[in-house]
This record gives C-alpha cells, structure tokens and sequence, in this order.
C-alpha cells in the first residue's frame, strides 16, 4: 500500500512538471525579446533585426530590442549571446563572419557549431567587384589580364580582415592567379574615398554599399559575386558569367538562439521569421537595399553555416591566412 502511494504520488509530481514545462512553452515569449546585431547600426545584418523584430512584436505582443554590440568582427556580441540563457529571449542576427571567424582566429570564446541554435538564415547580399574607372580594365577577363601584367603593382581594399569582401577578393586572387596586395579598412565607406582616387585599384563590396557609387560613374563594377545577377544592378554580370568558373561568394545574416533552447521555441521563432520574410513589405524594404531575402528550416541554416565554416577554411588555408 505503502509503495503503490509512494508511485502515485512520484507520477502525480512528474505529470505536474511536464503541465508546467507545456506551460511555461505556451507562455512563450513571457518577456521582451532581444536581438543582438554583432555589428553597427546601419548594416544588412541590423536592417533585417529592425524588420524582422517589428513582425515579433505584432505576432506575439512582447517588444523587441535590437542590442548593437560590434567588435572582434562579430566575435563580442555573438559570445554575450552564447552565454545567454537558453530561454530563446535573447537572441543573434549574425552576419557571414560569423563562419570565417574560426579560419581567421585561433581561439573564440564560444563553439561556432555547438553554441547556438541555428533558428534561420534571413538573407543573402551580393558582392561586387567594383574598380577604379580609371583602370583600363572593362571586364573581369581585361583585369585578369591587367593584373598579370603587373604583378604586384596593384592593392586592392577591403572593409577589414576576416570579412566576406576581404576573403570574397582572396578567392579572386587565388583563383585568378594574381598577385595583388591586401590593404583592410575600417569599413567599407572608410575605403571608397582611396579607391575612387585611385590610391587601391579595386574592391569587393556589398551591392548597397556600392551601388550609389557605380550608377554616379565614380566607380566601375565588373561582376558580381553570387550566382545570380542583383536585382540592384542587372546589367552586371555574375563572375562566372564573367570568366571566372565556379566563383561564388556572399554576405548574409541569420538568427541564431543559444545551445539549450527549447526546440518548441525555436520552430515558434523559425515560423514567425519566415512569414516575417515572405511579407511584400518586408521583402520590398529589403531588396530596395540590394538584401535578397532568405528563409528556410533550423536543420537547412545549420548546415549551412558548417558547409561555409568549410569553404572559407579553405580560402584562408589556400590565401596562406594565418589565424591570429
């Protein structure tokens, strides 16, 4: 008698906490959420928080804060986001550097992979190659040719070390066979004033960034970098288009939840963000800034960022990157 109470009583209590373990999922989000941006305000990466944020709001009537903490190419806002709790109201739109920064570094505070929760991938943007126009050069075949025949000569800039312009122009290097040299900027807007004077000869850049620039005639854009052409500049050709086979490179974003989230919490999140993504006015805003949305499952990100983690391993290993 006395061990058949003792089991009611031990199933009463474990029937209680699964009730309040369903509970506390209904009740999700039961506080505001905050997205961290692991850069500045004004980017892709920020844009997409803003949008995105805006939609969880009006779906589940908790504010959203978007928590710009830049640094370390995205290292510092990532790592607060790793160490998070797992209660999927804090959260990270990280950016492409978020899969080179293991080739570009020999120790992060956090495990790229294992760390986080991939929840979606939220966009892709082109790059472009864009040169000085005064480099007698009108395609990407004429600036192969050119550089060839100046080895060494020539520089090109880049919005930093480790970013995707930076490693986007190492595979044009090693895949060109040129010899040119790296000059990393503090952004990309810090490096245009040297390269419209001509003091760098060329630059992978993101559409938005540049586009102001080409259609002014300051600049010229020879390709850009993803397999399709950007809706922002159509007449410019893909660099495989262009004469360099299986070229393919981009920035893009996605949201991340710390490792322990509750799978429950995370599809909530994942099925708000594509509605978020698939909405006319989402989807204008963005692509009127050269942002091509994105979307898909948790597993589809995930193995996205590790499909990445590999390629750019590779571009460093090949460009002779060492991590520091």
């Amino acid at each position: 008698m006395k061990i058949s109470t003792t089991l009611r009583g031990v199933a009463a209590m474990g029937m209680l906490a699964l009730a309040a373990g369903a509970q506390a999922q209904q009740a999700w989000p039961a506080k505001p959420i905050t997205i961290v941006v692991p850069a500045s305000p004004g980017g892709a990466i920020d844009m997409a928080a803003r949008l995105i944020g805006a939609r969880f709001t009006a779906a589940w009537g908790q504010p959203v804060n978007i928590e710009n903490k830049g640094g370390a190419a995205g290292v510092l806002g990532s790592d607060f986001v790793a160490k998070a709790a797992p209660d999927g109201h804090t959260l990270a739109l990280v950016a492409s550097s978020h899969a080179i920064n293991p080739s570009m570094y020999r120790k992060l505070p956090f495990d790229t992979v294992k760390g986080f929760e991939p929840v979606v991938q939220t966009h892709v943007v082109p790059l472009v190659l864009v040169v000085n126009k005064e480099l007698p050069a009108k395609s990407v075949t004429e600036l192969v040719g050119h550089l060839k025949a100046h080895p060494g000569e020539f520089s090109y800039a880049s919005s930093g070390n480790g970013g995707a312009p930076h490693m986007s122009a190492e595979l044009f290097r090693t895949m060109a066979g040129v010899d040119i040299a790296h000059v990393p900027y503090k952004g990309s807007t810090a490096a245009h004033p040297d390269l419209i004077a001509g003091r760098t000869a060329l630059m992978f850049d993101t559409v938005a960034a540049v586009a102001p620039q080409v259609k002014g005639g300051k600049l010229r854009a020879l390709a850009v970098t993803t397999s399709r052409r950007s809706s922002v500049l159509p007449e410019v050709p893909t660099m495989a288009e262009a004469g360099i086979k299986g070229y393919d490179t981009s920035t893009w974003g996605g949201l991340l939840a710390p490792a322990g989230t509750p799978r429950e919490v995370v599809a909530k999140l994942n099925a708000e963000a594509n509605k978020a993504l698939a909405a006319p006015e989402v989807r204008e805003k963005l692509m009127a800034a050269g942002i091509e949305p994105a979307g898909g499952t948790p597993a589809q990100f995930g193995a996205f960022i590790q499909t990445e983690m590999q390629r750019w391993a590779q571009v460093a290993q090949r460009a002779g990157i060492q991590p520091e």
